[in-house]
């Protein structure tokens, strides 16, 4: 299977199809194999991405002016020009939920669940550091995936929905709170996929549940599940326990930021060190990898699933694009970047340098990061003591993107937030 290195085209920044492919055509120069789409299908009254109201039309916003019709035909050409530049469309696939006001919740009331006095629950989520904050979402509706006296319909339903995804196009799904659905569910819409297509990617969006939730997803035929290295300060070994923990289910995607999370360039107060930092530290990190459309500009503004638009687009003067092309390009020729492998610190923690080791298999061989963690000064860093095998050699990457091929000194000089390799 292809490594996957997913470029988040976010269609509510991007606008309508025509405006797509000048975005698809630099997701290519720089690299990208997939191109994930946030929902392009009608929604609801409040205007959310996520609150879809009609699966089978698609939302006007993203069509160019003229078209008539479901919109799912202009969507089936654009998906095929996309294709044709080499990359293959990700569709983010809702199940758990629709909007309030789909016509669904009327035509089917026995798919949705209903509180004590019959009425629709709206799915809510509890925030992990305090139990306290609940934020419920009044234009949605919860599905019943579960125990729905009507549960054949409406998982044929479902199936329904990802063949109608097949046949206009796309090639893989982030399937949207993934924990959240039974993985019975699941498990019958990858196999059912899979007919069609046995290349199809299904990608599990697991991050905010529990360790014991991600494991119940293993039956489910997910490729790849969503890891949070994100938010690693590589202060603690969290994150390499999750991986080993996420790693005996299925390989995972790391991201320096996503659709759902603030721009790190606004979180670090544009310190352009940290964006590369973050984008090696997610290629490194796990098999696979994903950008939001903005990142390689150092954009600022949040994407937000209602509000955003076009005229968000950000003249920021910065441009990472050679950096991301040499990292993309590393993760598909190094074997080891290619897949998830093990990973270990082999320095303590409590110090402004991190050594992080990536195994694989008996012929992959050894990959060691060599991690500044300080964003403002140049850290020194003993080698002497690391046993690497004969021919390593030190890689480090230039703000340009240009590499550099050196033997391995006794002691480095680490700039500021600099990851360098030894391979």
């Amino acid at each position: 299977m292809q490594t996957p290195i997913l470029y988040n085209l976010f269609p509510r920044l991007a606008g309508s199809m025509e405006r797509w492919l000048p975005h698809v055509d630099r997701a290519r120069d720089m690299g990208f194999t997939h191109l994930f789409l946030n929902p392009v299908t009608q929604p609801g009254f409040s205007g959310s991405l996520y609150a879809i109201r009609e699966h089978d039309r698609v939302c006007p916003d993203f069509l160019p002016p003229g078209t008539s019709g479901t919109g799912w035909a202009e969507l089936g050409r654009t998906l095929e020009r996309v294709r044709a530049r080499g990359l293959t469309p990700v569709m983010d696939l809702v199940v758990n939920h629709t909007a309030i006001d789909s016509p669904l919740v009327g035509a089917h009331p026995e798919w949705f669940r209903r509180d004590e006095e019959g009425e629709v629950v709206r799915p809510s989520a509890i925030d992990p550091a305090d139990a306290r904050k609940v934020t419920v979402w009044g234009d949605l509706a919860e599905v019943d995936n579960a125990d729905s006296p009507a549960r054949e319909a409406l998982w044929a339903y479902w199936r329904d929905v990802v063949g109608q995804a097949l046949d206009v196009g796309f090639g893989g799904f982030r399937c949207d709170a993934a924990y959240k659905v039974p993985t019975g569910l699941w498990a019958s819409l990858t196999a059912a996929a899979r007919e069609r297509d046995p290349g199809v990617v299904f990608f599990a969006e697991n991050l905010g549940c529990r360790l014991e939730e991600v494991r119940g997803l293993a039956p489910a035929g997910f490729h790849f599940l969503f890891n949070s290295s994100k938010y690693w300060a590589f202060e603690a070994p969290w994150a390499l326990t999750q991986h080993e923990q996420f790693g005996r289910i299925a390989p995972s995607i790391s991201f320096p930021e996503s659709h759902d999370t603030l721009r790190l360039m606004a979180e670090t107060n544009g310190n352009l060190a940290v964006q590369r930092q973050r984008y090696l530290l997610a290629a490194v990190f796990s098999a696979g990898l994903l950008m939001p459309v903005g990142y390689e500009f150092g954009f600022r503004r949040s994407l937000d699933v209602v509000r955003t638009r076009p005229e968000d687009w950000e003249q920021t003067g910065v441009d990472l694009r050679a950096f991301i092309r040499a990292v993309n390009r590393l993760k598909r020729e190094q074997p080891l970047l290619g897949q998830e492998g093990a990973l270990r610190a082999l320095t303590p923690f409590p110090r402004p340098t991190l050594v992080l080791e990536k195994t694989g298999g008996p012929r992959d061989g050894r990959l060691l990061a060599l991690v500044n963690k300080d964003w403002h000064a140049v850290q020194p860093l003993e080698l002497s003591g690391l046993e690497v095998a004969p021919g390593s050699h030190l890689l480090r990457l230039g703000p340009d993107g240009a590499s550099s091929r050196e033997p391995l000194p006794a002691r480095l000089e680490l700039a500021p937030a600099e990851i360098a390799l030894v391979v």
